[in-house]
């Protein structure tokens, strides 16, 4: 009888099953963390994560404290176009500005506004999706993007954003979720890297401290 090489092939595969053979290096298969432990807070972690990847972080004790920091970089900088999708952010750095929520107003801007769904505190990442007020394209169109979070949504790692997310929306999950590790960048053949091509030039977090609220 001549066997086809599908009943060769099946035939090999049913004898390995019969006959596995022991993994040579069972600590590499999924037996333990990849990542090392958290020693230090999840805020300490995300900053320094941040600013390595060329990010500016503050952190604000309370929402007056964010109001006064904000201002003073208003001041440093020179931003006069400031546009925010986001009511509750806009009440929150302060009414006396001029902030336009005008979609045609994105593209001339100075700086845009956001808010998050998750800071990840590994990666230094900031998670958004296209289930906030400020969409897909606040955070990409503007050469400066500034993302207020709270310490209430800090994690440690991507999975736990992803398993937040999850949770918080269920079936009816975002159309896009976005992980931006600080500022856009991207190299040449000779590796020469170039900031903001594809996205934001700069990129800061305001982190306000909700624990005691």
């Amino acid at each position: 009888m001549i066997r086809s090489s599908k009943d060769t092939v099946l035939k090999k595969i049913r004898e390995a099953l019969s006959q596995p053979t022991p993994i040579p290096f069972p600590k590499s298969e999924g037996q333990s963390l990849v990542f090392q432990p958290l020693h230090q807070e999840l805020e300490i972690e995300f900053a320094e994560r941040f600013t390595t990847l060329q990010g500016q972080f503050a952190f604000c004790l309370s929402r007056k404290e964010l109001v006064s920091q904000f201002n003073a970089l208003l001041f440093k900088t020179g931003w006069q176009k400031i546009y925010c999708q986001e009511p509750e952010l806009a009440v929150l750095i302060g009414q006396q500005l001029d902030i336009s929520s005008n979609p045609a107003d994105l593209a001339g801007c100075d700086v845009a506004i956001t808010g998050c769904e998750y800071l990840v505190a590994r990666t230094g990442s900031i998670v958004m999706s296209a289930a906030q007020l400020s969409g897909r394209r606040t955070s990409v169109y503007a050469p400066v993007h500034v993302c207020i979070a709270y310490t209430s949504q800090l994690v440690f790692d991507v999975k736990d954003a992803l398993e937040g997310i999850k949770e918080r929306y269920g079936n009816t999950l975002p159309s896009l979720i976005t992980f931006a590790t600080g500022p856009s960048r991207t190299a040449d053949i000779e590796k020469t890297l170039v900031v903001g091509v594809h996205g934001p030039k700069e990129v800061f977090v305001f982190l306000i401290d909700d624990t005691s609220e």
